[in-house]
């Protein structure tokens, strides 16, 4: 017998996940970025702050998103003037990215802004409750 929607882990998932993301929209939306853009450039960012200059597939591989969508999105954020894409020198097919100054002031007020939203989004349940359940819906195979 089938589940009733009020018993079905996916259909409650699918509903949390819309309220998460209209959450977050509603976040970055006054920064001039949307979602997918917010974790391109978080992405970038980060790496930078490791000392790394990733290429657009290693960013793709940290995010998590198509390759060939995270080109397009990467494109935008150049055009917005928050990254730039450079010629490797080791590779001359290959563009690193990098921060701008721009970029670098916007992501971490933009972090802070997802992260007020996770806070309140996740607050009825522990972090590390929180956490460990999505690592292992995230990763099941670890």
């Amino acid at each position: 017998m089938p589940l009733s929607p009020g018993e079905s882990p996916g259909f409650l998932l699918w509903h949390a996940t819309l309220r998460w993301q209209r959450d977050i929209t509603t976040a970055l939306g006054p920064l001039g970025l949307t979602h997918v853009q917010f974790v391109l450039l978080a992405c970038t960012w980060w790496l930078n702050e490791q000392g790394e200059h990733p290429n657009q597939l290693a960013v793709a591989r940290q995010a998590g998103t198509d390759v060939k969508m995270t080109s397009q999105v990467l494109r935008t954020l150049e055009d917005k003037g928050l990254l730039a894409r450079e010629t490797d020198p080791a590779d001359t097919r290959a563009k690193r990215l990098r921060v701008t100054t721009a970029g670098a002031e916007l992501a971490p007020r933009a972090i802070e802004a997802v992260e007020g939203v996770d806070a309140e989004f996740f607050g009825p349940v522990a972090v590390d409750d929180a956490v460990g359940l999505l690592r292992r819906l995230a990763h099941p195979e670890a």
